[in-house]
């Protein structure tokens, strides 16, 4: 199925469709993954929505394992609080990990947890249902068609919520997932949360590449600046008051790979995107975004913030992805050096 590109603009921010949905996302959004409810409560979390709003984002990511759930929390405070048309804006969770209690139902994708998780979600974020809700994770220890019908139940019996989609599934249970559905007249995903950003491509670019040809599958990608390193903030090391820094125990090994010679090297070329960046009149920060936009199969990028600046900053990348001509994603290309293999193909056409 070919990709269809929104036609719908506001203020300075696209649109895209959500892969093979009708629902419509700008290509930025905002997440709160290690920032709202654990370093960032109240007003801060609040300010950070607006400033994306006012840039013309209108999706917001969350999950039930963000700080405990206190992301959640936060989230619907905000959301409350600025009081905007619920038509207006799309919202999603993920549910899998649980909120850290140790009771065997309280997390994974079982049918018991998938309809009691996301009413949990839904508390917390004060809200009736969410527009996406995702499985975190794979859980091999459910069958998939329970997988699935847990999540067409939630939609289709409960009303609580419009989609559902996957986060770091292998294309393979992707694949499977909706030859259930099919079979059984279930729901099918309809979109992927995966990693993606310059260093990180082979999943994305190779392995899911059949999922956008045969389904439009769509894809809400996250750590697209890599957790900061694509920006330059730790080519000589790891600022104060940086994530590195504020996540010390969970991004420990990233900062020793970053002494590593391959960590070397990813800094080596982050100077030089830095001096290509400059030239088209930007930050490497913005590069790094504006290379993720240029790939069609991005339905949105998500942001991460603790600062209104930053957001203003990230979101002059839709504008800089404007001047990323086939000959500059070729010198980008020549930077990173590292373009997966082609895609072989598999499963069946539809």
């Amino acid at each position: 199925m070919p990709y269809v590109e929104s036609k719908f603009q506001k203020k300075d921010m696209q649109f895209r469709y959500l892969g093979g949905t009708g629902l419509q996302v700008s290509v930025l959004s905002l997440g709160g993954w290690l920032t709202y409810g654990g370093t960032e409560k109240g007003n801060i979390v609040k300010d950070c929505l607006e400033t994306a709003w006012s840039h013309g984002i209108n999706f917001f990511d969350t999950a039930e394992g963000y700080a405990g759930g206190e992301c959640e929390v936060e989230m619907g405070n905000a959301l409350k609080e600025l009081a905007w048309p619920r038509d207006e804006y799309v919202l999603s969770t993920k549910i899998f990990f649980g909120t850290s209690r140790e009771e065997p139902n309280t997390r994974g994708l079982s049918k018991k947890h998938l309809v009691e998780g996301l009413k949990s979600s839904l508390k917390r974020l004060q809200t009736p249902y969410v527009d996406v809700v995702f499985a975190h994770r794979p859980d091999v220890g459910t069958p998939m068609k329970e997988i699935v019908e847990g999540f067409t139940q939630c939609i289709r019996n409960l009303n609580l919520a419009y989609y559902w989609g996957t986060s770091e599934w292998s294309a393979t249970q992707i694949m499977e997932a909706t030859q259930i559905a099919e079979k059984y007249n279930l729901i099918a995903p309809v979109v992927e949360q995966p990693q993606y950003n310059a260093f990180h491509r082979q999943r994305f670019e190779v392995e899911y590449a059949p999922l956008y040809e045969q389904f439009q599958y769509g894809t809400t990608i996250w750590s697209p600046l890599a957790s900061g390193v694509l920006t330059g903030k730790y080519n000589d090391g790891v600022p104060e008051g940086s994530r590195f820094a504020t996540n010390k125990e969970f991004f420990n090994d990233t900062v020793k790979s970053l002494q590593s010679e391959e960590g070397k090297a990813k800094i080596a070329k982050v100077r030089k995107l830095t001096e290509l960046a400059e030239k088209l009149g930007g930050n490497v920060g913005q590069l790094s975004l504006a290379w993720c936009i240029k790939n069609p199969n991005v339905s949105t990028v998500i942001l991460g913030a603790t600062k209104t600046h930053q957001i203003d900053d990230n979101v002059k990348a839709v504008k800089l992805a404007e001047k990323l001509t086939p000959e500059v994603m070729e010198q980008i290309e020549g930077i990173l050096d590292n373009k997966p293999a082609a895609p072989s193909t598999f499963g069946r056409s539809r």
